[in-house]
């Protein structure tokens, strides 16, 4: 079996991914920020810190390795995190990967990446695309639009405001559209690429398109909390969403995911990659979805906890 280095181990779809491979008899190593962050694994994944600062140390954690999954971004620009920072980390691994002779890279992605946006988060995603092509490493690139699952953010966080809100705001007409995959499925497919040979990108997404609005008026039934939708300016959206932000403390949503939204950059042309539907696990976790806010900084702050004890 295959020794396989997995980014984020202990984070969301790095966790789904190390458990696939610790089914199939996999050894698997774990590059983190949260060494201590409790091992949902029991110990059988050793866990190493990124080294970006020292790239030997980095060469070092890979050697042996013959796959390296990598899950390391950041959801948006922050006083202690950047998308441009995240771009020169990734590049480093990447440099270290094939300094140490691993074999193959899947790397996770966006989908329509572009090295023309004005988005810092699509940008940065195509620039580490195209250091992939201009490396030796066979690589396979997944550009998921949305992962759904226990520990998700987005799909959670609607439930968490239509449980709580009179009305839910979408801005503009709310027919920009958005292709879910379940984080299970997800870790499949990165499994799998893991093994395929040659060069390839995959669109990951899941078997329903929705617009935003229609997604939002599904979870709201789902879990029988329908609420009236209303249009609203952008910029007013980014207003309220930053008022929220500042009560949970944390950064609900930024203008630049809405403009990414609204630019339907969360959808594309191609068949399916995952089977689960969203509206059918959101019926299974309907009592479950929502019940809590999902914080990206406080995952990012209390490095001690699983995702779930957030």
């Amino acid at each position: 079996m295959d020794t396989y280095v997995v980014t984020g181990a202990f984070g969301y779809s790095g966790k789904y991914i190390a458990m696939r491979l610790l089914e199939q008899g996999h050894t698997v190593r774990t590059l983190t920020n949260s060494t201590r962050r409790a091992n949902p694994f029991g110990g059988r994944i050793k866990a190493l810190p990124f080294r970006f600062d020292d790239p030997r140390a980095l060469a070092a954690a890979l050697e042996g390795a013959g796959v390296l999954i990598n899950t390391y971004w950041v959801r948006f620009d922050h006083r202690h995190f950047t998308h441009s920072l995240a771009v020169e980390n990734s590049l480093k691994l990447f440099s270290a990967a094939q300094e140490a002779g691993v074999g193959r890279v899947v790397h996770v992605s966006i989908t329509n990446p572009s090295e023309d946006s004005t988005l810092p988060y699509f940008k940065g995603k195509a620039r580490l695309e195209r250091a992939l092509r201009e490396s030796d490493l066979p690589h396979s690139i997944l550009r998921p639009a949305v992962l759904f699952g226990r520990e998700d953010i987005l799909v959670n966080n609607i439930a968490w405001a239509l449980r709580r809100l009179p009305v839910f705001g979408v801005f503009g007409r709310g027919d920009y559209r958005i292709q879910p995959i379940y984080v299970d499925d997800f870790a499949a497919l990165a499994v799998s690429e893991s093994r395929q040979t040659g060069n390839r990108i995959v669109d990951a997404i899941g078997p329903e398109t929705f617009t935003f609005r229609g997604l939002v008026e599904e979870i709201g039934r789902i879990i029988g909390k329908t609420r009236p939708i209303v249009s609203v300016h952008p910029a007013f959206a980014h207003f309220v969403a930053s008022v929220i932000g500042r009560v949970v403390n944390d950064v609900l949503l930024t203008r630049e995911e809405i403009d990414g939204l609204m630019a339907d950059l969360l959808c594309t042309s191609s068949q399916p990659a995952g089977e689960t539907r969203l509206t059918d696990w959101a019926r299974e976790n309907a009592h479950s979805l929502g019940a809590r806010y999902s914080s990206e900084l406080a995952r990012r702050r209390k490095r001690l906890k699983s995702y779930e004890e957030l």
